[in-house]
């Protein structure tokens, strides 16, 4: 079934369970170039054009990371895991979750669990398990996002990513002499002092320092040069099918251990904007009306 529960806190703990979507098919490895200044340990996200099969080339600008989509065309987020574990992600397109179709959230519910060293390509909004709406991009006012009455995100794809909560083995009872029982509160006190470091990891600094990053992105983006035509979003494009299903999923923390986030626009926008960089036409030289500098009177031809 389609799940859409919210974490649940047990006690103090604050242990987060709930029903996740889990892809089917298991791609075959392959080598996947990363994001350099987002680079974790968890996963790599690049965006596929559909209908040639190639990666998105990723343009560095500002602190932030841009592909240039023609719109129309078809694409996937593809995904992989690069920790042995398994990972939740949770993808936004526009500011709206590509599962619930609601505005996204950077927490663990509703996103795509990945085993150990898979990849998998999210073709589209998620409809069912059975089916999804593809991805493709369209002119900002024809995006999902706009035609839902949420116009303010479109742009911007991201994938926030949670580690999975590790069983924590529980410490040995000892029942013996009366001797060693003496002993016993000594060996149980160093027994928990070397449980702590197995304690989950606080956030990572690219998970904490998401938000400020966030708020540079935005005051950026509120001075940057106006695109000279109209901004790209992501379209609710033709029903396909694409096979999951449900599965468990407890994450290690509230808080993503890493989050990605790569904006989108048309060619010529980027262009415009400085994020990609053009050579400049070499100058034509002026067409010159008499070419030839002044040589007396009109020379005999060649003799035969």
């Amino acid at each position: 079934m389609h799940a859409t529960s919210a974490p649940t806190v047990f006690g103090a703990s604050k242990r987060h369970s709930l029903k996740a979507l889990a892809s089917l098919a298991l791609l075959a490895t392959s080598l996947l170039g990363g994001l350099p200044a987002q680079a974790s340990q968890l996963a790599d996200v690049q965006i596929i054009d559909r209908s040639s099969g190639q990666r998105l080339p990723l343009h560095y600008h500002q602190g932030e990371y841009w592909v240039a989509g023609q719109p129309g065309s078809s694409y996937s987020v593809e995904i992989k895991n690069r920790s042995r574990g398994r990972i939740l992600a949770v993808l936004s397109i526009d500011g709206i979750n590509a599962i619930s179709g609601q505005a996204a959230a950077a927490v663990a519910d509703d996103g795509y669990v990945l085993s150990g060293r898979q990849q998998w390509a999210i073709p589209g909004w998620r409809k069912s398990d059975q089916q999804v709406a593809a991805f493709y991009f369209s002119h900002s006012e024809d995006s999902y996002a706009a035609r839902t009455g949420r116009p303010r995100d479109t742009g911007v794809i991201g994938v926030a990513v949670f580690r999975e909560r590790q069983p924590q083995p529980q410490p040995p009872i000892l029942r013996n002499s009366e001797s060693q029982k003496s002993t016993a509160p000594t060996a149980e006190a160093s027994s928990a002092d070397s449980a702590a470091p197995a304690m989950p990891p606080p956030s990572s600094p690219a998970a904490s320092a998401a938000p400020n990053a966030s708020v540079a992105a935005e005051a950026r983006q509120a001075t940057a040069p106006a695109p000279v035509a109209s901004r790209l979003g992501t379209g609710h494009g033709a029903l396909e099918r694409s096979v999951t299903r449900s599965t468990a999923f407890d994450s290690a923390s509230s808080s993503p251990a890493q989050i990605i986030r790569i904006r989108y626009d048309s060619y010529a926008n980027l262009v415009a904007q400085g994020v990609i960089r053009v050579p400049s036409p070499q100058t034509q030289p002026v067409p010159r009306p008499f070419p030839a500098t002044p040589s007396g009177y009109v020379p005999d031809p060649p003799a035969y």
